[in-house]
């Protein structure tokens, strides 16, 4: 993958004196937008990015960016070289942070940042691997838009997201996938399930979610043609597990992942209220910047971590 992805850059701009550090340059900038955010990423002075970015726009005989107060503007041109470019070089760069890796030493910390209660009961099942190979570790708790704003920033090496990244500048890849499932304290569960409709019965009890715009209650309930409850939640709290144990000690109904619910279903002390229609799932990913992956440490953590998790 590496030579090839090597190649097609060559091929595609041979003779236009293009190296790869330039192309790097070039969509470091592309993705953070600045000349000097993109030298802080890139470890080179702003006067270096600027050179490099001032010799592509020469060999192109086209203008790259539009010069802002704060930051850049990509031009058409900039649009069109990075579509040809930018994955191609992402994945050059990924083996050759892989095969580094191998063959590094992996001191230094590595910082992960993501949903509170899916590193504490998944990600951190992996980490003891990561510190007997001598990374320290540390964690974070964040919702999506954090985690994105901290990988972009630099703040952080990798994250976990269960809701879909909206920046193109980040990578992710689908590590889990987690049925969702209507659950309540068994005696709760039976007070839904008795009532004339299953509307009526959820309408009832008080909901307990994630945050008040209910993401997960609202998408099982959408996809079940249940409709809007119209309900302010009783409870939010971005860690899943507070609305756990809330829901264990009878307090009213919510949607849970499967891995926060299924050993509390298989011992009792929680119920599924069963889906009508069809059950519904959540997709966690594991997102970083491609730069970071220059940084050997991040790289094998980032592998491992992919390779554990996919085997669940």
């Amino acid at each position: 993958m590496t030579h090839n992805a090597l190649a097609l850059c060559h091929q595609k701009y041979d003779g236009l004196s293009m190296s790869l550090p330039r192309l790097r340059t070039f969509v470091e900038v592309y993705r953070l937008r600045s000349l000097s955010s993109a030298a802080r990423s890139l470890n080179l002075t702003q006067s270096n990015v600027s050179q490099h970015i001032a010799g592509l726009e020469v060999a192109l005989g086209r203008s790259l960016f539009e010069r802002l107060a704060r930051g850049v503007r990509p031009t058409l041109a900039a649009d069109e070289l990075a579509a040809d470019l930018a994955d191609h070089l992402d994945r050059a760069e990924e083996a050759l942070a892989e095969a580094r890796a191998r063959s590094s030493e992996l001191t230094g910390a590595v910082r992960i940042l993501g949903h509170a209660d899916f590193i504490g009961e998944v990600v951190t099942q992996h980490l003891p691997a990561l510190v007997e190979a001598g990374i320290r570790i540390r964690l974070q708790p964040a919702n999506r838009d954090v985690v994105q704003q901290m990988l972009i920033e630099g703040n952080f090496d990798l994250g976990v997201s269960a809701y879909p990244i909206t920046d193109s500048r980040l990578r992710s890849e689908v590590i889990r996938e987690e049925a969702l499932r209507a659950v309540a304290a068994p005696a709760v569960a039976e007070r839904i399930l008795s009532a004339s409709g299953l509307n009526e019965g959820l309408r009832r009890e008080p909901v307990l979610s994630y945050s008040l715009d209910r993401p997960m209650v609202d998408t099982w309930l959408a996809g079940n043609n249940l409709g809007d409850l119209a309900a302010s939640p009783a409870v939010t709290c971005p860690d899943l597990r507070v609305l756990r144990n809330l829901l264990a000690a009878g307090t009213g109904w919510s949607i849970l992942p499967n891995y926060l619910c299924q050993r509390e279903i298989e011992q009792g002390a929680l119920a599924e209220i069963p889906a009508p229609n069809r059950g519904m799932s959540l997709s966690y990913s594991l997102v970083w910047l491609s730069t970071a992956l220059r940084h050997p440490r991040v790289a094998h953590a980032r592998q491992a971590l992919l390779r554990g998790m996919r085997k669940r």
